[in-house]
């Protein structure tokens, strides 16, 4: 789901629809309209008023307050108003090709329908609403202030607009309820890590940092591997450390709209340790599936079926390296690939959890999935998790749902990763590794609470960890691509204030755990502490881990 959605910033988090805005982003498919909207009219039960745009806009650039948008006062209180002034002109700066590639799949157009129930044009068909709400959203982005409500408005492609407020007020309970809560829930983890890190007795003062390189020298090669029986093509880099040894493998998967390269500060930096690492590129899930997507050659990013061929990518790269190691020279028994970790980011963390043990739950997922649950959500990953339905009774399914655990892989780091009906608590409890969750706890894309803390109060394996970095996103941890034609640009507002100290703790945590957990050297054990997390930890991103937290504590958390 990378390079798909935003973040909940701050100041937009009394306004529905920048709320939604900031989860309604990705692909270009441009739909030009020479008439825009004249008249809006807001309608609470019986009662409605229309308010020219012009009006509006007076409003938001200069508090000046028609008859009209005055009679509104009556409903609202002066703080609402208020807001609902800043509302209309706060902007969320993001490419018009993101909107757009979010706003063409299926996904994208699942939200746009619910939108549309509230904002119709002046037929009421919420058929035209949608069209008109995507076309709105594309170029308004594409304005030099970007997308703000008032530019949506402006280039919505009808002349009068109507909205029905009851509805957005249910969108806005909505919404106010996910956030409410998942700041209770990341409160919680972060009070019980700064309890423990004040109880314990591990000495940390002396430990390094281990954001810096390591001492190999590495060599990075690309592979292409071709799977005949699924008819993939798997470009695959290798960074391979001069050191005497076999080393222990560390496999990294990407997640949606982005590639190997990504994931190279991370690759580099583990490599210089002395791991040998293995970055797949995923195809039909990657940059360049994103690709066809815009150019229209694609209908989604990433197709059902990803969500099985993703580990068995893995596992092919695996199997085929084990042939090479025993006959190329280039390797020469230089990979010790029955000691495999895998650090896996978005889509990738499922794949990393799959590889783990976790079972597809279709239970969970029917049960979840069915139309009249989805219509409350705002749990975008949840769209997604939702496309597996489409494999059933397919023989792929059938065929490899509890075959893709893989015994050479020996733990797991998952950086927010998509689980809670994927999954479930069934799924999750046959994880069979050691495993890291990692939340970010502005993510929308896959929302902590629901997509990594609460699964994670339902992992049954002891060698648990919980990271949690406040203030970052779902795009945080994703390093630069290949060059900027490769990739969309995201804003700041997506990837967080700052993403290169995200990747420092990305590079921090998972050291000390593939060397505990994988290579066996258990001197890094006092490193995946409460107490270590506290040390390393910054102002601007406060850090926080842990290694039990129970359902019952999160439920009554959130409830408060």
């Amino acid at each position: 789901m990378n390079s798909l959605f935003g973040k909940w910033t701050s100041n937009l988090r009394k306004s529905w629809l920048l709320l939604v805005l900031s989860v309604l982003l990705s692909v270009f498919g441009i739909s030009n309209y020479a008439q825009t909207a004249e008249r809006i009219y807001a309608s609470y039960s019986a009662f409605q008023r229309y308010i020219s745009l012009a009006a509006l806009e007076k409003f938001a650039l200069h508090g000046e307050m028609s008859e009209n948008l005055g009679v509104y006062s009556h409903y609202l209180k002066p703080e609402q108003i208020a807001e609902f002034r800043r509302v209309l002109t706060s902007q969320i700066k993001v490419h018009p090709a993101a909107v757009s590639q979010f706003l063409y799949t299926s996904q994208g157009e699942f939200m746009l329908r619910r939108l549309a129930q509230v904002i119709k044009t002046e037929s009421r068909q919420s058929t035209s609403g949608f069209y008109g709400l995507r076309s709105a959203f594309i170029l308004a982005a594409n304005e030099p202030k970007g997308l703000t409500l008032l530019n949506i408005l402006r280039k919505y492609p009808a002349a009068n607009i109507h909205i029905d407020l009851p509805g957005t007020l249910q969108i806005a309970a909505q919404l106010e309820t996910l956030m409410r809560e998942t700041n209770k829930a990341v409160a919680v983890v972060s009070a019980k890590s700064d309890t423990e890190a004040a109880a314990s007795s591990v000495k940390v003062n002396n430990i390094p940092r281990l954001n810096s390189r390591g001492k190999f020298t590495i060599k990075k090669q690309t592979l292409k591997f071709f799977d005949v029986v699924r008819s993939r093509l798997l470009s695959t880099d290798i960074y391979l450390p001069n050191i005497p040894s076999s080393a222990p493998a560390i496999v990294i998967s990407h997640g949606i709209g982005t590639d190997s390269s990504n994931f190279r500060y991370l690759a580099n930096h583990l490599a210089t340790h002395g791991f040998a690492v293995v970055v797949p590129n995923h195809p039909g899930s990657d940059t360049k599936q994103v690709k066809s997507l815009l150019n229209a050659r694609a209908s989604e990013a990433a197709l059902p079926k990803e969500f099985i061929n993703r580990p068995l990518d893995i596992k092919f790269v695996l199997d085929e390296l084990e042939k090479l190691n025993k006959t190329d020279s280039r390797f020469q028994k230089r990979l010790n690939l029955q000691q495999v970790g895998v650090f896996g980011q978005s889509f990738g963390g499922y794949t990393a959890l799959a590889l783990a043990g976790a079972k597809i739950n279709l239970e969970k997922i029917n049960k979840d999935c069915n139309p009249e649950v989805l219509k409350q959500t705002w749990n975008m990953s949840l769209l997604l998790q939702c496309r597996v339905r489409e494999l059933q009774g397919k023989k792929s399914l059938e065929r490899y749902r509890y075959k893709l655990y893989d015994e050479r892989v020996k733990a797991v780091i998952a950086v927010n990763p998509i689980t809670s009906s994927i999954f479930g608590e069934t799924g999750l409890g046959e994880i069979r590794t050691p495993v890291m969750m990692v939340t970010s706890s502005e993510d929308t894309v896959a929302p902590a609470l629901y997509e990594q803390i609460l699964p994670f109060s339902w992992i049954t394996q002891p060698q648990k960890y919980l990271v949690q970095m406040e203030s970052a996103t779902h795009f945080s941890t994703i390093g630069d691509g290949k060059s900027s034609s490769d990739t969309i640009g995201l804003s700041s507002k997506l990837v967080g204030d700052n993403p290169k100290q995200a990747q420092s703790y990305m590079k921090v945590f998972s050291l000390p755990f593939f060397q505990t957990h994988v290579s066996g050297k258990l001197e890094y054990k006092p490193l995946l502490t409460p107490a270590y997390a506290k040390t390393i930890s910054t102002k601007s991103m406060n850090l926080s881990l842990i290694q039990n937290l129970s359902t019952t504590q999160i439920i009554e958390a959130v409830k408060k």
